[in-house]
């Protein structure tokens, strides 16, 4: 069963401090725009990482969920956008540690 709608509506553009600190990393993400968590991308995933989604984000049975609680950037300057890009960092590489086989 599917509990809520989509998820909740993003912003319309990204905060400029996250394209700042983002391009610091090599990742252009200037001509991005922010997208809304849909039915099919949580069909389609192994695990769902969501940030204060809450009841609005779709659930289905037999997937990972994990709701990381991390800072907002809205409104924050770029210095406080890269430790929330930093933290997202090694939280991913932590997931991938955890999920792919030694090689």
């Amino acid at each position: 069963m599917v509990a809520g709608a989509p998820g909740p509506p993003p912003p319309e553009t990204v905060n400029p401090a996250v394209i700042e600190a983002m391009a610091e990393a090599g990742i252009d993400l200037s001509a991005e725009v922010p997208k809304v968590l849909t039915i099919e991308a949580v069909q389609a995933s192994v695990v769902v990482m969501t940030v204060g989604c809450g009841d609005a984000c779709p659930v289905f049975p037999g997937k990972q969920y994990r709701d990381w609680k991390l800072d907002d950037p809205a409104g924050q300057g770029v210095e406080a956008v890269r430790s929330i890009r930093d933290e997202i960092e090694a939280r991913v590489r932590t997931l991938l540690a955890d999920r792919l086989p030694v090689q």
